[in-house]
């Protein structure tokens, strides 16, 4: 056995240095990984998946506290100092977090970042070092390794830097590899090479895997075996063929369930305490028609947009982000737009907000031209079309509590007569969106993601919008939250009619989501239809390959 986890139970001390209040985040969590397997660490955000494998290697705060035993090889890495530690880590055990961009030092090369472990841990000269940095680049699959080395971190893709990642976990050929949420936020062909390079670079060094994710639809691709982990106690372990035909622990079922299909749309998803309760019974029936003859409320004609690159001292170069973007968006319907990282569709929405200035075509709302109002006119109209960005926790000021921040959209649009009325309002819509009145004082570091994600759609709701804009609005969500801000979006666009652009990279979101869909690559749009059709039935070679990257290894028939 590589490694054993036995009894690990972890606890943080909050508060003041000598405080006595005790946090337990994981409670009592065993299991083993055999040399060469891929063990998934399965739960939602909180049930302390990332806490258990952060304690291999103790890169856990200062105020966490571990007992029980982790036996790497048979030693006892709870007992071992800080230098064996340091041994240990990247040499025999290394980590890919989830977040390269914050993983990465933005101010060294990559070729520097990657010498460095082959340096302290290989004993090799620079050169040596840059060499073998060279060849990793090449094995997990980088384009232009030996161009890479000399390039910064910023000036790379997410899944470029995501291979940086693992080509530096790799380079002192480690026993264990731990992969925490590895391909969160990664569109689906990205998320499939970086899962096929994991699984490959696995068979050849004949290293054993702890793969964490919150997906169950990858962990079935990848693991030989999962545990499922909530509230920090192991609730369900066993061989992936087990776990995903036959779950018998109701959590394990209830995960299972609240992920959305690529081949049906009900009304509602199943949430997870929803489906522990039985209470599953509107996710059953089939979502209701939308109406064909809606009014038209957003008009998209040949919409473009560049940038200008410098090149040489005088000259400059033309990019085409996005060029002859066409469509029409009806009342209470969603117009999905799903394409690979780089393929125009967050450019696009951005576009049509104006906060990136066009370079041509026409957006209509209301019978005007977004794109030729003055400053003016165009600060009355963002009222009434509004944004909801990808990342919830750099979306909201973290110096406002969430009181602030949504009456003070109302104040700056005069809307509500003083700061009773705007008062009341925001503390009604935190409630519809799910929130309790008393979220009102919090600050956005008291809140979940998915809790903080409802704080942005209800800041938007201040403004009576009547088209919103979702930018990867629910991808850096688990599964459950995902549910829940699905079903609050769709029962919203129910009650007053929003329209929905609803950009991602999970098309069995946009399935569950969308009315039609256009799909983007390279700036264009190269099919366009409905959600049904164009999953069932897709005319591009393209969209079949998006489609055929899509994680299928979980079965729904079994849940």
């Amino acid at each position: 056995m590589l490694l054993s986890i036995q009894d690990l139970r972890v606890t943080f001390r909050l508060g003041e240095r000598g405080a006595t209040t005790l946090a337990q985040a994981v409670r009592g969590v065993s299991f083993d990984i055999p040399e060469n397997s891929t063990v998934a660490l399965v739960g939602e955000s909180g049930s302390g998946k990332s806490v258990t494998a952060m304690s291999i290697l103790n890169l856990l705060p200062d105020n966490a506290r571990r007992s029980g035993a982790i036996l790497y090889q048979g030693r006892d890495l709870l007992q071992a100092s800080r230098a064996e530690l340091q041994g240990l880590r990247g040499r025999e055990i290394a980590c890919v977090f989830q977040d390269p961009m914050s993983s990465l030092n933005p101010v060294f090369t990559v070729g520097a970042q990657l010498a460095e472990p082959l340096i302290k841990h290989l004993g090799m000269g620079r050169r040596a070092a840059l060499a073998r940095a060279e060849a990793l680049l090449a094995e997990v699959g980088m384009p232009e390794p030996k161009r890479r080395l000399s390039a910064y971190p910023h000036e790379l893709s997410g899944g470029q830097q995501q291979r940086v990642m693992i080509a530096m976990a790799l380079s002192c050929e480690p026993r264990l590899l731990i992969a925490d949420e590895p391909t969160t936020a990664l569109d689906v062909t990205i998320q499939r090479q970086i899962l096929e390079l994991i699984a490959g670079l696995k068979t050849r060094h004949r290293m054993s895997v702890l793969f964490i994710s919150h997906d169950l639809g990858l962990v079935g691709e990848i693991a030989d075996s999962v545990v499922v982990m909530r509230h920090g106690v192991v609730r369900e372990r066993g061989p992936v063929a087990q776990i995903f035909s036959a779950p018998q622990d109701l959590y394990t079922r209830a995960l299972l369930a609240c992920r959305p299909s690529l081949t049906d749309t009900p009304a509602r998803l199943a949430v997870i305490d929803e489906h522990i309760a039985g209470a599953t019974t509107g996710s059953q029936a089939p979502a209701l028609a939308k109406n064909p003859d809606a009014p038209v409320v957003l008009a998209v004609r040949a919409l473009a947009k560049s940038f200008f690159l410098k090149r040489g001292l005088f000259g400059k170069r033309e990019f085409k982000a996005v060029q002859g973007v066409n469509f029409e968006l009806r009342r209470g319907h969603t117009l999905g737009v799903v394409g690979e990282s780089g393929s125009g569709k967050t450019t696009m929405g951005l576009t049509l907000l104006r906060l990136h200035e066009p370079t041509g075509g026409e957006v209509i709302f209301d019978g005007r031209n977004l794109l030729t109002l003055s400053d003016r006119e165009r600060q009355a109209m963002r009222r009434r079309i509004q944004i909801v960005f990808q990342n919830p926790y750099a979306s909201l000021n973290p110096r406002f509590t969430v009181g602030q921040t949504l009456v003070e959209p109302m104040t700056i649009h005069a809307i509500g007569t003083d700061a009773t009325e705007r008062e009341a309002r925001a503390r009604a819509l935190l409630v519809k969106v799910g929130l309790s009145q008393d979220s009102f004082g919090k600050y956005p570091h008291e809140f979940s993601g998915g809790q903080r994600q409802r704080v942005a759609i209800a800041r938007c709701l201040t403004l009576n919008p009547e088209v919103l804009v979702l930018d990867e609005a629910v991808s850096a969500l688990d599964v459950s939250v995902q549910a829940q801000v699905l079903n609050l979006l769709r029962d919203l666009q129910d009650e007053l009619g929003l329209a929905y652009v609803f950009i991602s990279h999970d098309l069995a979101v946009v399935r569950f989501i969308s009315d039609e869909v256009l799909v983007m690559k390279d700036g264009q749009v190269v099919e366009q239809a409905s959600a049904a059709q164009i999953l069932a039935a897709p005319q591009q070679d393209y969209t079949r390959r998006l489609l055929g990257a899509v994680p299928r290894g979980w079965v729904p028939a079994a849940v």
